[in-house]
């Protein structure tokens, strides 16, 4: 911006808009393709996490199936286990809650 002082004639004004705007096209171009880079590297890393938790996903549901498969018998064990878990989770919250008195 300097430069504004220094010039004499029109020509020489256009000649410093002209280098200016070179320049900032530059960085705006360089800018550009930083950002792009960065759009591609976050795609291909949430490409890579959805088949890390889809993978994880259809193992669960396989496990969960041979354990449990259906019938009247492995849905009482299903309850069962239920209960059972629900009423450690109570028997441990009631003990953590006299231990802290």
């Amino acid at each position: 911006m300097a430069d504004w002082a220094r010039a004499q004639s029109p020509g020489s004004v256009e000649e410093i808009l002209d280098r200016e705007n070179k320049r900032r096209a530059d960085s705006l171009a360089s800018e550009v393709t930083r950002l792009k880079s960065l759009a591609l590297d976050i795609d291909r890393d949430a490409e890579d996490q959805n088949w890390y938790l889809d993978g994880m996903d259809s193992e669960e549901c396989d496990a969960f199936s041979t354990m449990a498969p259906s019938g009247r018998d492995n849905r009482k064990l299903l309850c069962v286990m239920a209960v059972g878990l629900m009423v450690a989770f109570f028997v441990l919250s009631y003990l953590l809650s006299r231990a802290r008195k």
